[in-house]
């Protein structure tokens, strides 16, 4: 899942980026509202994290930006305001969740996770199969098989995407762009070093290979 933080206090925004990570999401930060806007309308994320108060342009007016011009993105609006006509005017011009500053990282998680359940354009179980292929992303486990396979978190995070767009060709933009932030270096190979320590971890005990590479477009499992 890819979330995009916006959110001037950098010691705020390195320290909900580290805990969403924790938990498999991949987190492109912008730390002014110009920035924020401009990477949400150009970016396909699954959730958007927006502070309030922000340099250049406000969270409220982002918000309602974002929803006059059709992006119906999920939005919890990051508050230290804690009047209650600043929550509904949060609510009213159209952020799903606010949460107000300080705030602990299990209770932001689990507002996210609420978002993406109750969104009917996600596929948001924490529990996904693929032939014999089972992960359980509360436990950050994975099986073949039912044998343990043992994964890295970005092999996770990268088998869960796989996992949750079976029978499409994924191209290596593609997977860089949903399994890694905006900061990974595109010119690298990690991508495939990924993809290939993945495959060797899933076909250790099994014959059929399931992650395919299409010459020249990606990969698809």
């Amino acid at each position: 899942m890819k979330l995009l933080l916006v959110e001037d206090e950098k010691d705020i925004s390195t320290f909900v980026k580290k805990g969403l990570e924790s938990e498999l999401f991949s987190v492109d930060i912008a730390n002014d509202g110009l920035r924020g806007e401009s990477m949400a309308r150009m970016n396909d994320y699954d959730i958007v994290i927006l502070d309030q108060n922000l340099p250049h342009k406000n969270g409220i007016d982002i918000c309602q930006s974002l929803r006059e011009t059709g992006r119906n993105v999920p939005i919890i609006m990051l508050t230290a305001e804690k009047e209650i006509e600043k929550k509904v005017q949060a609510l009213t011009i159209g952020a799903n969740d606010y949460m107000t500053k300080p705030f602990a990282i299990e209770e932001l998680i689990a507002r996210i996770r609420v978002l993406l359940r109750d969104n009917p354009q996600q596929t948001t179980s924490t529990i996904l199969t693929y032939k014999d292929i089972t992960i359980d992303l509360d436990k950050f486990t994975a099986t073949r098989d039912s044998c343990p396979l043992n994964l890295r978190k970005k092999e996770l995070a990268l088998l869960e995407y796989f996992m949750r767009n079976p029978d499409a060709i994924l191209t290596r933009s593609m997977i860089l762009e949903h399994v890694w932030d905006t900061n990974a270096d595109p010119f690298t190979n990690t991508v495939e070093v990924h993809i290939r320590n993945l495959r060797q971890k899933l076909n250790e005990n099994s014959k059929e290979k399931l992650i395919e590479t299409i010459r020249g477009i990606g990969y698809r499992l």
